[in-house]
């Protein structure tokens, strides 16, 4: 026999006490007598055994999927304050141009994002001189319009990455948080999170916190807009 017949011989008696659960009521005896080889090596054990020690298995996997998302509750939650608080601080804020500030800070401060900047257009001639209103450029303002969402991943062939901390010398990924006036599909800045951990804005990760951050920080920094 081949081991293909094997495989299959071996499917279809599964298949039929998967279909005929009531086959051992009829043939205790064989129930009994069943002697199968212990999931680790060593001694034969009885189908009870094995029963047993399946059902460890699964409690094994359960209380491990249970401790997983208890973890990812807490990190929500860790989340969930972190935002709050630095929303707090915008809202608290009644300085308008002290907001750009308070968003680039929060980042840092409050989200630990190691490397931040910012870059606005748009803006009235009363901001003319701010470091976060220096020319970004037609080509990094073109990407912006179109990025409909934050855009993460590598960072080498990225023009903004010279805005951040030693000109991005020690950048392995980076977020390019597209901001918006309300529905405006064009953009009237970006707000850039960099770090020196490849996998810390990863192409491919979930940006849903990203987005949120990029709203609120639209939200606020719209004040300023012309």
């Amino acid at each position: 026999m081949t081991a293909a017949h094997d495989i299959e011989q071996a499917q279809a008696v599964a298949q039929y006490l998967a279909d005929h659960p009531e086959f051992f009521a009829g043939y205790g005896g064989v129930l009994a007598n069943m002697n199968i080889p212990a999931p680790h090596g060593g001694r034969a054990i009885s189908l009870h055994e094995r029963q047993l020690e399946v059902l460890r298995e699964k409690n094994r996997a359960l209380e491990s999927r249970l401790a997983q998302m208890m973890r990812h509750g807490q990190d929500n939650d860790a989340i969930a304050e972190k935002m709050q608080r630095w929303t707090r601080m915008l809202l608290l804020q009644s300085d308008a141009e002290q907001l750009p500030e308070i968003v680039s800070n929060g980042m840092s401060e409050v989200f630990a994002v190691p490397q931040v900047a910012l870059r606005l257009w748009g803006l009235g001639e009363s901001f003319a001189n701010k470091p976060y209103t220096l020319a970004p450029g037609d080509a990094i303002i073109e990407l912006t319009h179109k990025l409909q969402k934050p855009y993460c991943g590598d960072s080498k062939d990225q023009a903004a990455r010279k805005w951040l901390p030693a000109e991005g010398a020690d950048t392995r990924s980076m977020a390019l948080l597209p901001l918006r006036k309300g529905a405006d599909p064009q953009s009237f800045g970006v707000l850039v999170l960099g770090s020196a951990d490849a996998d810390r804005f990863r192409a491919g990760m979930g940006t849903a916190f990203l987005e949120r951050i990029a709203e609120t920080a639209s939200a606020s920094l719209s004040r300023l807009v012309a």
